[in-house]
């Protein structure tokens, strides 16, 4: 009989061979947006200069719009269509819509601006909370589904390197849809 420990290397290293389904993609942005938060909060406690906290915060934005583009276009129509949950799908995009304001605020404002550290940090929180229920309401629950998860990672990365490519016309598009 193999222990646990054995049992779990042994699964961890299956993983390092297979190619990244859309759960990891998706949680990788996750980490990565964890990350970036983590230094920008860094700079608010050092009292970094200003150009340095907008640079940080542009890049947390934009990491952001293009994950939250990733999801709505890719991943929560196929959740839509494998967990049948529609209330599920709908709220997650709510909070992608809430959030989208905030972005929209930190990128037409200035690090000069007396609540520009408070809006990052309103931001991170609602990032936060929307990771936190997309790990308990719908990775699991989508891994059960038996949706190819390979294939749509193979469809996210490939739209991911778009979105790069447009990434001036990606952040135009976000501050006109937060205007209406």
């Amino acid at each position: 009989m193999r222990n646990a420990a054995a049992g779990s290397a042994e699964r961890t290293a299956m993983k390092r061979k297979k190619a990244p389904d859309a759960i990891d993609l998706l949680d990788a942005d996750h980490l990565l947006a964890h990350e970036l938060f983590e230094r920008y909060r860094e700079l608010v406690r050092t009292k970094a200069a200003a150009p340095q906290r907008r640079a940080l915060a542009e890049e947390i934005c934009m990491e952001l719009t293009i994950h939250a583009k990733l999801e709505e276009e890719l991943f929560y129509p196929a959740v839509r269509d494998a967990l049948r949950d529609d209330d599920l799908v709908d709220e997650s995009e709510e909070q992608h819509g809430s959030a989208r304001e905030f972005i929209a605020q930190i990128l037409t404002g200035s690090p000069d601006d007396e609540l520009y550290d408070a809006k990052v940090a309103v931001l991170a929180g609602y990032v936060e909370r929307h990771v936190r229920e997309e790990r308990e309401q719908v990775f699991n629950r989508l891994l059960a589904s038996g949706l190819d998860l390979h294939a749509l990672a193979t469809s996210i990365t490939a739209r991911r390197e778009e979105l790069r490519t447009v990434a001036e016309a990606l952040r135009e598009e976000t501050l006109s849809n937060a205007a209406t």
